[in-house]
């Protein structure tokens, strides 16, 4: 994002305040890694300068689920298999894999599906790229993942492993909650975040009651580019491919 496009927000907004926490009783200072702090620069740049909005809705995982447990066949990270469905849901609304370049004033719709990966590391939250996960089976990109957070949680990721992603993931399924606001990764338009699968009934055609494993999806982009009816067909699109995981 430009300085042009980044000063009027940065203008508005009031000089944070200055506290001497002390005053009201013991405390530690603690520097901030500089991870985090590079991290706490692009969020606010991001938060201020792209109109959010968060669209939420749930995703049908019980095939996938029976999928991956079935000891016939590799166990894969569900993470694999999301981020190969968010290759169909691009390629189903190319809106979504797409940048407004620097000066805001054009579309750069790509022709390539990088997935961005979001790391917890104890050092701070990282977003590595796996490339290509359109030519790439859930096997590949499952490896591929887990080659990034090893490498992340371990020396860090170079910059060559964090850019040119066309839309990132951002998971909380192994903590748990039910939805929450990611912060688009600019200059991305839209991020995909994930929360702990709950088993959730159904009323079936015959009146019986059906137990599915459900998803919770929160699906943050940017207004100005994407609107709300597109968003909620993309989570509906990937609904559609997560309940058939041998499609993938």
């Amino acid at each position: 994002m430009s300085a042009v496009l980044q000063a009027p927000a940065a203008a508005a907004l009031p000089a944070w305040p200055a506290i001497d926490f002390a005053a009201f009783g013991e405390v530690e200072v603690k520097p901030l890694s500089r991870i985090q702090g590079l991290t706490a620069g692009f969020l606010s740049r991001n938060w201020v300068t792209i109109p959010h909005v968060t669209h939420q809705d749930d995703a049908d995982i019980t095939a996938l689920e029976a999928w991956r447990k079935n000891p016939a066949k590799p166990r894969l990270s569900p993470l694999a298999f999301f981020a190969k469905a968010l290759v169909s849901g691009l390629k189903a609304f190319p809106q979504f894999n797409a940048s407004l370049d620097a000066t805001g004033k054009n579309l750069v719709l790509k022709r390539y599906f990088h997935i961005g990966i979001a790391i917890d590391t104890p050092r701070g939250l990282v977003v590595g790229v796996v490339r290509d996960c359109d030519s790439k089976s859930v096997a590949s990109i499952a490896r591929d993942i887990a080659a990034l957070s090893e490498k992340a949680r371990g020396r860090g990721l170079p910059m060559t492993d964090m850019e040119g992603g066309c839309m990132s993931i951002s998971s909380l399924g192994g903590i748990g909650g039910t939805g929450f606001t990611p912060i688009v990764n600019a200059p991305e338009v839209a991020i995909l975040g994930i929360t702990k699968a709950e088993w959730k009934p159904r009323r079936a055609a015959d009146d019986t009651v059906q137990w599915r494993l459900k998803v919770p999806l929160s699906l943050s982009y940017d207004h100005r580019v994407i609107n709300g009816a597109d968003a909620a067909r993309f989570l509906r699109h990937l609904d559609e491919v997560l309940a058939a995981p041998e499609q993938l």
